[in-house]
């Protein structure tokens, strides 16, 4: 988070997290691994170095193996293709100066490849921190605003610690003197 005197500027982290980049290679080396075990039951050699696969049928055997491998394949491509392009990426900007908020995200390639937010700094209502514990807990912060939905203004995935969240949401509240709600 970056601070002037009239401006807040956050970062969101998007999709190059070290999580994606370790599933992303998991499934590629896992995929090229049943990719390759079930092509050589298909062609009767041994394509593996780690492995011996001559007891292997094609059929079922090799037609599954070569089925998950070009799914695992498939799949690292797509994270691989989201790391680059960065989906969910973006910045949080809150310009007293010019009284102003913008938020922006970066999404997939095509016709809205940048999605961007501004509207006056009057119209935002307050900061509401949104809390679910349990198994899949949820902690986002969001920015209630005057005839529009609540804009989420943290990242999505992993959830942030709760007294960042805290720390953040009463941080932001103060600054655009609004009221920190669900805390």
């Amino acid at each position: 988070m970056t601070t002037n005197q009239g401006v807040i500027r956050q970062n969101i982290l998007g999709s190059r997290r070290f999580s994606n980049f370790l599933w992303a290679s998991v499934s590629l080396i896992g995929g090229i691994g049943f990719l390759l075990a079930g092509l050589s039951s298909y062609l009767n050699t041994n394509l593996l170095f780690v492995s011996d696969t001559s007891e292997l049928q094609f059929i079922p055997q090799g037609i599954a193996l070569t089925f998950y491998g070009v799914a695992g394949c498939l799949l690292s491509i797509y994270l691989w293709l989201i790391i680059l392009w960065d989906v969910g990426g973006g910045y949080n900007e809150f310009n007293k100066d010019q009284g102003i908020v913008k938020i922006s995200r970066s999404g997939f390639p095509g016709k809205n490849r940048r999605i961007e937010i501004e509207f006056p700094l009057e119209d935002v209502q307050s900061v509401k921190a949104e809390i679910k514990e349990g198994l899949n807990p949820k902690r986002t912060l969001y920015l209630k605003v005057k005839k529009r939905r609540d804009i989420p203004l943290t990242r999505v995935g992993e959830p942030i610690a709760l007294s960042a969240l805290e720390n953040q949401g009463a941080q932001l509240a103060r600054f655009l003197e609004v009221p920190l709600e669900g805390l």
